[in-house]
């Protein structure tokens, strides 16, 4: 279940899991001050916080941003579904028409496969090579 949560604590501990434990992000790179304007998406199965991603919105753009999955979730379509789970908010946003993300190289062709179109060049996140990527809505 993926639902938009105004209590983001569990987002947080799980970008902590994935981003500083598992890739080495320093907190201060990766807890930053836009969260008590972001809005929130969870997903559990049976209960547990499983995955996270943000929302941003920046005019007409709706970013989707610190989408993240536990290891033993990953390649079930979780992923996946946080992100369209993203776009089906943005969509109710009045003026929202496009969807944008910070791409991890690694993750440029999965974010492809969901119509995303790389834009701009490379550009080094917290230590990691990123491409931004947009769709229309």
């Amino acid at each position: 279940m993926i639902a938009v949560v105004t209590d983001y604590a569990p987002c947080i501990a799980l970008r902590r899991e994935v981003f500083i434990e598992e890739q080495g992000i320093s907190e201060p790179d990766e807890i930053d001050d836009l969260d008590d304007q972001a809005i929130h998406l969870l997903a559990t199965v049976d209960g547990r916080p499983v995955g996270t991603a943000r929302l941003l919105i920046e005019g007409e753009i709706g970013k989707i941003g610190r989408i993240c999955v536990l290891p033993d979730r990953r390649g079930t379509g979780l992923g996946a579904a946080l992100v369209r789970a993203g776009m089906d908010h943005l969509r109710q946003i009045p003026g929202v028409t496009q969807a944008k993300l910070g791409a991890q190289d690694h993750a440029i062709g999965f974010y492809a496969k969901l119509g995303f179109v790389p834009i701009g060049p490379f550009y080094d996140d917290a230590g990691i090579p990123h491409q931004d990527m947009i769709r229309a809505l």
